[in-house]
């Protein structure tokens, strides 16, 4: 089964699959540190696609950490929590964002993680409306809390920072690759964490590379010949990959590609730079002129 499904399909498919809304507003940072972060829940009972229900990235679907967002729960924990939201073996479940898609990407890899079969809608929120899709206002009805199905989690889905350090020490224990745009790679431009920078050794791929020009994920020989040209023909087969971004959020959108390009062999490092760049002690390197 593809990860991905096209706004005509869900179309055609509206009423026999679960929607999930997985928006987080993360607005452009000012200067360095401003990370500010809420939920989408307001711009989802503004507008939706009919019958979608909000999954809360930020409170609901994340686990309290002192210094990270988005904290990925436990296995059971998150099939509770989609369960509860009407998620069942039963009916295909779609997310979507109203952003580039890198929210619902996250939902998804927290959901593959866990073992739960979940799809992204290619182009989102703007590729349902660029096909007159029909849109749903005001208060949604309430979900039907479903028991959590049965599943197997899948090991190695995620890292911590002891893996990142590993890596950095011994690129044989899997190479690290940032999601995150180049300037805020390169330190040329504001980053909303501690510190600018990346982690050293680390290749750059920014996520928003994956994209076509009509907002949808690239076509899979398209990914294929990206990754080759920017990662090495290995790269996500026999080397493992260790993405990372701010807070495994546009890492997620980089994995998804990866995925339907078939490269399977990457983990994402769960806090990522908003941890990494918090202690003075771990290395950042900028590449930009005059950092």
């Amino acid at each position: 089964m593809s990860p991905l499904v096209s706004p005509e399909w869900l179309r055609a498919h509206l009423g026999a699959v679960t929607l999930l809304d997985a928006t987080v507003e993360l607005p452009t940072p000012r200067f360095d540190g401003d990370y500010r972060v809420e939920s989408g829940a307001a711009g989802w009972r503004a507008a939706r696609i009919p019958g979608a229900r909000h999954a809360d990235l930020v409170e609901a679907l994340s686990v309290p950490h002192p210094v990270c967002s988005f904290t990925h729960p436990e296995a059971l924990v998150l099939r509770r929590a989609l369960a509860a939201l009407g998620v069942s073996p039963a009916r295909p479940t779609v997310v979507y964002d109203r952003a580039d898609g890198f929210w619902a990407a996250r939902l998804w890899w927290m959901a593959r993680a866990a073992g739960v079969v979940v799809q992204v809608l290619d182009g989102g929120w703007a590729g349902w409306q660029a096909i007159g899709g029909a849109v749903e206002t005001g208060a949604p009805p309430p979900a039907v809390a479903l028991p959590p199905a049965a599943a197997t989690e899948r090991t190695g889905a995620w890292v911590g920072r002891a893996d990142v350090e590993a890596a950095l020490a011994d690129p044989a224990n899997g190479r690290l690759v940032c999601a995150l745009s180049a300037a805020v790679f390169s330190g040329a431009g504001p980053t909303r964490y501690a510190r600018r920078g990346a982690i050293p050794g680390s290749l750059n791929l920014p996520a928003r590379d994956l994209n076509a020009a009509d907002g949808r994920m690239a076509a899979p020989e398209a990914l294929e010949a990206l990754f080759t040209e920017r990662l090495g023909a290995e790269a996500g087969r026999a080397e493992r990959l260790l993405l990372y971004c701010g807070g495994g959020i546009s890492a997620a959108w980089l994995a998804l590609g990866l995925v339907i390009a078939g490269r399977d062999n990457i983990t994402i490092y769960d806090h990522s730079l908003q941890e990494w760049a918090a202690d003075p002690a771990l290395p950042l390197v900028c590449s930009a002129p005059g950092t």
